[in-house]
């Protein structure tokens, strides 16, 4: 996942830091059916995950998302066509965060049953132009998690992360972060010109860029290493002299 101590965004109305949490704590009520979703995955409770998964609260619906995630990690309590009808649901629903708890799932190593994958092959792409940039950064993460799938998935994350000056790429720089991170894990080869264009932007991003040039080969990747050496980010350069294999410390 990216990190979440952002930079001051200029020339933008999104906060320095969106990640606080915005709105007030929920009632006892809502809080008492969250703690029951929660312990409804601990103790494969399947039909009060199944009833708060359709919830008022949308705290209670993500809660239960995840209750039916953990008791479908084991294909006899749950079936793998039920938990892909849920995520379905799931990533349309009309929060956020609820959509971006679904995604989340999506990303679980643990849970890769073929009609989990199908639906991320049919939903994920439409949720990298999430309107809400947390979701679409929650998105860029996922498809990195399922590189069995680059292929539907490059162009949407080459448009998150952008190529250059005329196409800058999502506005929010933490999506283009997670954007350039996915690229690297999907490695695939049309998504190099969006890397190597990362490494033109903030810090955060370049640091993501040469270590996702770790997934690619050629002179221009070469290039892009050996002048990374010369950044004014130390971290930039930590990770080019580890890629390169060469030390510039002082003797």
């Amino acid at each position: 996942m990216t990190d979440t101590t952002s930079e001051p965004q200029e020339g933008t109305d999104l906060p320095g830091n969106r990640h606080v949490h915005p709105d007030p704590p929920p009632t006892y009520e809502v809080a008492e059916r969250r703690r029951r979703a929660v312990m409804a995955g601990h103790t494969s409770d399947l039909d009060t995950a199944r009833s708060l998964a359709a919830d008022p609260s949308s705290v209670v619906r993500s809660a239960a998302l995840g209750a039916l995630a953990r008791i479908g990690r084991t294909p006899l309590a749950l079936s793998a066509e039920e938990l892909a009808t849920q995520l379905a649901i799931g990533l349309m629903d009309s929060d956020p965060a609820v959509r971006r708890r679904a995604i989340e799932i999506l990303g679980d190593p643990m849970i890769n049953a073929d009609e989990v994958v199908g639906v991320a092959a049919k939903q994920l792409p439409t949720l990298l132009t999430d309107p809400d940039p947390t979701v679409v950064e929650m998105a860029c993460w996922a498809a990195g998690e399922n590189p069995d799938l680059a292929e539907v998935f490059i162009d949407p994350v080459v448009a998150v992360a952008g190529t250059g000056p005329s196409n800058p790429g999502h506005e929010d720089p933490l999506c283009r972060e997670a954007a350039v991170a996915a690229l690297g894990a999907l490695g695939h080869v049309s998504g190099l010109a969006a890397v190597l264009a990362g490494l033109d932007q903030r810090a955060t991003i370049r640091r993501r860029a040469v270590l996702a040039l770790a997934a690619f080969e050629g002179r221009d990747v070469e290039a892009a290493l050996t002048k990374a050496l010369d950044d004014r980010d130390w971290q930039v350069r930590q990770a080019a002299e580890d890629l390169l294999g060469v030390d510039q410390s002082p003797q």
